[in-house]
């Protein structure tokens, strides 16, 4: 969710190894075990008119996603859903991301840029006009789903656009710049859609999301790709999501996607109910969404030339024990009345935000070093399948969960399922030592 954003590898003649618009930080050919690669020079400018096109389209789409993230399930929960129906609104918003993701190979190859980009734009915003009047559970589900299908097929396309828009010489640093572009929205998006619905309504915060979800579809007749429908015999086979999920089947890319699953798990339960919890107020909650994406973004970009230096997987046991111990902080809860109540949440989202960033850089970079065959591309699209699967997973379970035992025991919980990878993530960091010595 990140996602905070997606492409997929191969789907196209637009790119034939996109690396994820969700990693902010550009890889510059640095490997996993932290030896340096060459910088690249400076060359065309980087931004033209029409990558400016596609940076606003990403901007506004991500925009919408966000504004409702967490509000949605917050309104599910007011209307008698309880905390179970809260969870699946969420859940069911990623499994439709998922789902397009997963069909953006196919479709890519049938239909143009243009067409598909405005296909997602409309998908993502139409179905939240549903949400201006008194929606039922089945509803808001129902709602979730397309958004989610539309999000995920219109961040799909602005990564392949942006790919093949960004001179080659400078494609590192530009992607580098999609990746700040496309974080903002979380940052602001994600707590103003809180304080907006708690002061307006959800008809306000739903208004909005349409308005943004729509801008895509005014500039698509001013962007490349009108006639550029991919040749069906174009790409590779591991292009596919069969081949997707053979990539999976790669132990050492099996473990990093656990790892990093076990992060966005917690993720989506924190956007999802920190506004739920007993004993957090709007303000708190807003305040400690946005501190957790702050954060977030700040050590995700350190992450990256931490790692550039001592290398990446060394990074992979501090962002989960950090991360794990900004969830653990959630206990705390238990206290409502507790006049440190609202400092804790604070303290605890600062340090989630702090070990998830540093997550999301490390296992992006580690993935791209153990993916020989397909490069980025494929390792940019297991990294956003594990983001979206334990994005849409975590909130569904915790809300199951948290009914029978209360919200502080369901954090401490997700905190502890954090911990369980940090053996995984000291193996992946004692093979990458072992490559770099032996020179692999």
């Amino acid at each position: 969710m990140f996602r905070l954003d997606h492409t997929v590898a191969g789907m196209s003649t637009l790119t034939s190894a996109a690396p994820s618009t969700a990693a902010l930080a550009p890889r510059t050919g640095t490997r996993g075990d932290g030896a340096p690669g060459s910088a690249v020079k400076a060359g065309r400018r980087i931004v033209s008119g029409p990558l400016a096109l596609v940076f606003l389209a990403e901007f506004s789409a991500l925009t919408s996603f966000y504004l409702l993230l967490s509000v949605a399930p917050r309104y599910a929960a007011a209307v008698g859903a309880g905390s179970s129906g809260a969870g699946l609104v969420t859940g069911v918003l990623l499994l439709g991301t998922v789902a397009a993701e997963l069909a953006a190979p196919i479709l890519m190859r049938r239909y143009t840029s243009r067409v598909l980009l405005a296909a997602g734009a409309l998908l993502l915003g139409v179905p939240a006009l549903a949400l201006l009047a008194p929606a039922s559970l089945g509803i808001m589900v129902a709602v979730s789903v397309v958004r989610g299908f539309g999000f995920g097929l219109g961040t799909v396309l602005s990564g392949a656009l942006a790919a093949a828009l960004l001179p080659p010489e400078r494609r590192g640093e530009g992607l580098g710049l999609f990746g700040i572009v496309a974080t903002a929205p979380g940052v602001v998006a994600l707590p103003a859609g809180v304080w907006l619905a708690g002061r307006y309504g959800i008809a306000m915060v739903a208004g909005l999301a349409v308005a943004s979800a729509l801008i895509p579809v005014a500039v698509v007749p001013w962007l490349p790709g009108g006639t550029d429908r991919g040749d069906p015999r174009a790409g590779h086979a591991e292009d596919t999501p069969d081949g997707l999920l053979a990539a999976l089947r790669q132990r050492g890319q099996r473990r990093l996607f656990l790892i990093f699953a076990a992060s966005t798990v917690a993720a989506g339960v924190v956007v999802s109910f920190l506004p739920l919890a007993a004993g957090v107020s709007g303000t708190v909650a807003a305040a400690g969404l946005l501190a957790q994406a702050l954060t977030a973004t700040i050590s995700r970009w350190w992450a990256g030339r931490r790692g550039d230096q001592r290398g990446h997987a060394s990074l992979l046991v501090p962002g989960l024990a950090i991360a794990s111990l900004g969830m653990l902080t959630m206990v705390w809860l238990a206290f409502p009345a507790a006049p440190a109540t609202p400092a804790a949440v604070i303290v605890g989202m600062c340090l989630f935000g702090t070990g998830f960033g540093i997550s999301q850089n490390a296992t992006f970079a580690v993935m791209i070093d153990r993916m020989h065959t397909s490069g980025p591309g494929m390792a940019s699209a297991l990294w956003n399948l594990a983001y979206d699967a334990g994005y849409g997973a975590g909130p569904a379970f915790f809300g199951l969960f948290a009914a029978r035992t209360g919200y502080p025991a369901a954090f401490a919980l997700t905190g502890v399922l954090m911990l369980a990878a940090l053996p995984a993530a000291r193996r992946e960091h004692s093979a990458a030592r072992g490559q770099a010595r032996y020179g692999l």
